[in-house]
């Protein structure tokens, strides 16, 4: 049976956290609130889980996959990142941004990209997204909320509920989210490069 639990949306209760920890730790589907949309977590080591993630998803195999952290001092544990890089994470985290970078060996395989080797990498400006990651420790796997051949992710927790309930664990309802997705930035090369437009980039424009 799925659980939805009414979470602040500033100051989110660390009991009702503590359940979503510990279903993620179980193996467990945890939908939860970001400052771009609802996502969709499981635990960065397991693997049945993020199987049924893609399931929902239908990923492909050439899927970008993104792990979301707290703030940057894991970065160095999951992402190669040189200087200059650096510099401008530290300036837009947290934030709504994914950053495509080069992933460690400390990555799982099977998030890594097949031919890129790479890892998307978010800092979420969103207090129970970041409260989540603190409480949990370590970084979660993640991806929006959008189902299969639709353009907008699920923004209310009620539609949620309805079109997978029964296929995730537990639901954070912290109110109703956008639908606008994160920038992503690749910085594998020798400049940021654009690889698509969302919230926020007017500020990277001006960072």
């Amino acid at each position: 049976m799925t659980q939805v639990l009414t979470v602040h949306k500033t100051h989110p209760q660390q009991r009702l956290l503590k359940q979503a920890v510990d279903v993620l730790m179980r193996g467990g589907l945890v939908v939860y609130p970001t400052d771009t949309a609802y996502a969709l977590a499981c635990h960065i080591g397991d693997k049945s889980a993020l199987d049924r993630l893609v399931a929902i998803r239908r990923l492909s195999r050439h899927h970008q996959f993104t792990i979301a952290c707290r703030d940057l001092s894991e970065l160095g544990t999951y992402a190669r990142v040189d200087n200059s890089s650096y510099r401008l994470l530290r300036r837009l985290t947290p934030g709504p941004y994914t950053f495509i970078l080069p992933a460690t060996r400390e990555v799982p395989k099977r998030l890594i990209h097949a031919k890129k080797r790479t890892i998307g990498i978010r800092v979420p400006d969103h207090a129970v997204a970041l409260a989540l990651l603190e409480l949990l420790g370590e970084p979660l796997m993640t991806t929006t909320l959008r189902l299969p051949d639709e353009t907008d992710p699920l923004t209310d927790s009620h539609d949620i509920f309805e079109r997978v309930g029964n296929q995730v664990d537990l639901i954070l309802d912290a109110g109703i989210c956008g639908t606008e997705p994160s920038t992503v930035v690749d910085l594998c090369g020798g400049a940021p490069e654009i690889v698509r437009e969302g919230k926020g980039i007017e500020e990277f424009d001006r960072a």
